[in-house]
């Protein structure tokens, strides 16, 4: 599968870090960011490679070549195969790919050259072949949803809407933001309706005509049932402003990066809701109702920041209940996803049981009135969480409020805190009053 890399930016944003080199030639650990992305690449498979360049772009070229030699920084061989498309005039971050479109003639993966990851493009790919889609974005949560484009998809991942940083957004939302990986068919460039020969041609305006590819070329398949996302914990991290360049850099230094990638075993800290994250009202119906414990959001955080994997498990009988819809349930986690983004703090994800065994309820759903295997004190949602993440439960936190929390960790192979202010002993390893107070103590 071939791999076009944009590497065509400023990067304005940074200059204050580096204004003499192209913002992808950066170094993280004394290696460029472009460098590591090539090598992730390669190490995968991933060897045949076309790159956009403009701005400084022959310091790239100079630097890599066609891809058959040694590396400056290291003296190993790049060991991949590098074409150039060469910008005389900026066409926008996707008008190269009509310059090109001849080479493409099948899936390729699109991606972003001063972004910082480490991911399992492999297991991407499979899952864009699996759907069959024209494209299928990487995203995932990230500290900042407010500032970021986020995409609303439905329980298959199809995408059903694009929400760029200019749009207007629901109160509550989902925190899925476009990390700027892709794969793409080609065929995706015949679907828009931009004209390439105009591409690069001084418009109506009198300057050249660019293509902008979040707005013009991905947005409008939204809705159409041709494009998906794939949501995944994995290391992906711009560099666009000082802050987050430093920010990659403590990262990559901690093994933060390398180790998010899914080939690798991870460690979760699972995370009961009513009691542990919001204050506990009893059976939670009404969204207006749901509210965080003071300090939960920096908890969480400070989990983000940890490597480990923030993973919501909660039991909803209210579903089978008829006390609330899908629909509601949802909602009433957006507002907990957009309460703690506006923290600086997200979940990797959330799982939930809409079950319960016993019958006899007015207004009822009957064919969720089972004996399931997700409910706690099962241990069934952070055995498929495990089975999502590669994670490994014996290096596993479960934390709950509640006895059926920490039996399910137990029963799940994780170590286990109860969150309660009097002294109850259901097996756990551990006892506090609360996430704040367990994770201020460095989670040991």
């Amino acid at each position: 599968m071939k791999v076009v890399i944009m590497a065509g930016g400023k990067g304005t944003r940074i200059s204050s870090v580096t204004s003499d080199i192209p913002k992808p030639m950066i170094k993280i650990e004394g290696i460029p960011v472009l460098e590591r992305e090539i090598k992730c690449l390669k190490d995968q498979g991933y060897d045949d490679i076309i790159m956009t360049v403009s701005h400084l772009g022959n310091i790239i070229m100079d630097y890599f070549g066609d891809g058959s030699g040694n590396s400056p920084a290291t003296g190993k061989p790049f060991g991949v195969h590098i074409e150039y498309y060469f910008e005389k005039e900026p066409l926008g971050n996707a008008g190269a790919l009509f310059k090109i479109k001849d080479k493409l003639t099948s899936d390729f993966l699109l991606l972003n050259a001063d972004a910082m990851f480490d991911v399992d493009f492999n297991r991407f790919v499979a899952f864009h072949r699996k759907r069959g889609g024209l494209v299928t974005l990487f995203t995932h949560p990230n500290s900042h949803p407010y500032d970021s484009g986020l995409i609303v998809a439905d329980k298959n991942g199809t995408v059903e809407k694009w929400l760029t940083k200019e749009d207007a957004r629901p109160q509550y939302y989902k925190n899925r933001v476009n990390a700027g990986l892709h794969v793409i068919n080609p065929k995706v460039l015949e679907f828009s309706d931009i004209d390439a020969d105009l591409i690069g041609k001084n418009g109506a305006n009198g300057k050249p005509v660019k293509v902008d590819l979040d707005r013009q070329l991905l947005k409008p398949l939204a809705g159409t049932g041709k494009m998906f996302c794939y949501d995944s914990p994995e290391y992906v991290k711009d560099m666009g402003t000082p802050e987050r360049y430093y920010s990659v850099c403590a990262d990559y230094k901690e093994g933060r990066v390398s180790g998010k990638n899914l080939k690798n075993k991870q460690k979760a800290v699972f995370l009961d809701r009513d009691g542990t994250i919001n204050k506990y009202v009893g059976f939670l119906r009404k969204i207006d109702d749901f509210e965080l414990i003071d300090g939960v959001a920096a908890a969480i955080r400070k989990i983000n920041e940890s490597g480990y994997l923030a993973i919501v498990v909660t039991n909803q009988p209210v579903i089978a209940r008829g006390e609330v819809s899908f629909d509601e349930l949802e909602e009433i986690h957006n507002k907990m996803e957009t309460l703690l983004g506006k923290e600086d703090a997200y979940l990797d994800a959330i799982y939930y049981c809409p079950h319960h065994p016993h019958k006899g309820y007015e207004g009822e759903c009957p064919e969720l009135k089972i004996e399931c295997d997700c409910r706690k004190p099962k241990p069934g949602m952070l055995l498929k969480a495990a089975e999502d993440y590669n994670i490994d439960l014996s290096q596993s936190w479960m934390i709950g409020d509640g006895e059926n929390d920490v039996k399910a960790g137990i029963n799940a192979g994780c170590k286990t805190v109860l969150l309660s202010e009097v002294d109850e002993n259901y097996g756990q390893m551990v006892t506090v009053k609360s996430l704040s107070s367990f994770v201020n103590s460095g989670m040991k």
